[in-house]
């Protein structure tokens, strides 16, 4: 398989449009749309770069398919993903669907570390 197929195939995968993507990615949808709709149509390093980082995948899985050597983080990662996924295979249907949406909420929030701030609560006094 070639980076139009991977593209799609990872899109799916991340039930992602394209337009999500997009915007994740900073790639215009019409270059993304192009990437997908013509078969010898490959981004530059800088967009296949950007792409795989907003999908959560290596440039070298969108264009071989191929995964490299996982690092040790990756595979934590990965290891919390198979918990949740062990632990979500436990639930009945309904609970199994209501926590699969709250993962694509919070996914959709794009929230990350560096972003992220603790509010305290404040309470609004009169004087």
């Amino acid at each position: 398989m070639g980076f139009r197929e991977n593209l799609k195939a990872e899109l799916t995968y991340s039930d992602m449009l394209v337009k999500e993507l997009a915007k994740l990615s900073g790639v215009k949808k019409q270059t993304i749309d192009s990437y997908l709709r013509e078969k010898n149509n490959i981004p530059s390093i800088e967009a296949g770069v950007k792409i795989a980082q907003a999908l959560g995948v290596s440039v070298e899985y969108l264009v071989t398919g191929n995964e490299k050597k996982q690092s040790k983080e990756l595979k934590e990662i990965n290891n919390d993903v198979q918990v949740i996924a062990r632990l979500a295979e436990q639930l009945d249907d309904e609970k199994r669907k209501f926590v699969i949406d709250f993962i694509k909420w919070l996914k959709s929030r794009n929230i990350d570390k560096s972003s992220h701030k603790d509010y305290k609560g404040t309470k609004n006094t009169k004087r």
